[in-house]
């Protein structure tokens, strides 16, 4: 892990900082960007999501899908926690936090669009950070690989029926029409040219050329990253300085869900005598959050100044941090961990 991405929790909190005081003191100015729109999608937030988006998904190779069947056991955990629990563990901690135990030290008229962006944060497993994950705990990189691709194919078809489904059930109006939209814009699209790069990429230099290129261009995304933050927090910079503990409060069941989903991969990988190379990015996996379709999906149905918007920005400077310490907590655990499965044995 580099500099630059070991203290992205820094980037993301300054540049939450930079974005609210811009945005209180030039709100004209952000009032412009937000009017940038074309079907309900802002562009210049449009043009920093595919920046990030398509240099991460380059990395997934979904011809591992074949070497699923070698970890079935680390697959079928990881699968249970990311598509059966954490979108519905998510949505019950929203409904709890946000809108019953918290919801007096929130804006009521916001309360229904907070659910929703926590809702849509946790319907789709992250892509591109796992492998740093993978990598920090000594993961097994075929698995990792296979997992992240296998996810994506199930994304492709998952991700809007899973929203819509808790959405409903949180009797929040679903605008199928844009949510149908931000699959296509956000998944689908950047797929298909994320993959088109790869083809290009190998056949021009093979797999040195597109790991040059990629480590080239991480920069870059993360950079549009924090370029997307500043806009998201400059559209809602007032909101943020008059209400600072919206941010607190939001922080709450997202980092409640990282534990929560992560212990539970990796007590199921225990019990069910998965080796820890593939235990810990199963963890992993199974807790982080795919944040960048989360951001585009709210700011597609909800708006750049929505409260979804605002929750699903709150996740990355959750994630990063929290993650980290999961994988303490995954390498300081290897022994134990391991004495589990040979008792078992």
């Amino acid at each position: 892990m580099s500099i630059f991405e070991r203290y992205l929790t820094v980037w993301v909190a300054l540049s939450m900082g930079v974005g609210t005081l811009l945005g209180y003191l030039y709100p004209g100015l952000f009032v412009h960007l937000s009017s940038m729109e074309f079907a309900q999608v802002n562009l210049p937030v449009a043009l920093l999501i595919w920046l990030m988006i398509i240099p991460m998904l380059a990395k997934i190779n979904f011809a591992a899908l074949h070497e699923v069947k070698q970890h079935s056991r680390g697959i079928a955990v990881t699968l249970f926690v990311n598509w059966a629990v954490k979108p519905f563990s998510m949505a019950a901690l929203a409904w709890l936090f946000i809108g019953y135990w918290l919801r007096p030290y929130l804006p009521s008229e916001e309360i229904h669009s907070y659910i929703a962006g926590l809702i849509i944060l946790a319907a789709a497993p992250c892509t591109a950070m796992v492998f740093v994950w993978s990598q920090l705990t000594n993961g097994e990189p075929h698995f990792t690989l296979s997992q992240v691709a296998l996810n994506d194919t199930i994304m492709l078809f998952a991700f809007a029926p899973i929203v819509g489904l808790l959405l409903g059930i949180s009797s929040i109006i679903i605008p199928w029409n844009t949510l149908l939209l931000s699959v296509v814009l956000y998944i689908v699209i950047p797929v298909l040219i994320a993959q088109l790069i790869r083809r290009m990429l190998i056949t021009a230099g093979g797999e040195a050329k597109l790991l040059t290129t990629l480590d080239k261009l991480a920069p870059w995304s993360i950079s549009a990253l924090l370029l997307m933050i500043v806009l998201l927090f400059g559209f809602q910079g007032l909101q943020i300085i008059q209400q600072p503990m919206v941010i607190a409060i939001l922080a709450i069941p997202i980092t409640i869900q990282v534990y929560f989903n992560s212990g539970l991969a990796y007590f199921l990988s225990r019990k069910f005598g998965v080796a820890h190379c593939v235990a810990g990015p199963s963890a992993l996996i199974g807790a982080s959050n795919f944040f960048e379709l989360a951001v585009a999906t709210a700011i597609g149905i909800f708006g750049i100044n929505s409260g979804a918007a605002l929750a699903t920005v709150v996740g990355v400077l959750i994630e990063v941090p929290v993650m980290l310490s999961v994988v303490r907590i995954v390498n300081q655990s290897k022994s134990w961990y391991e004495r589990g499965i040979e008792s078992s044995s």
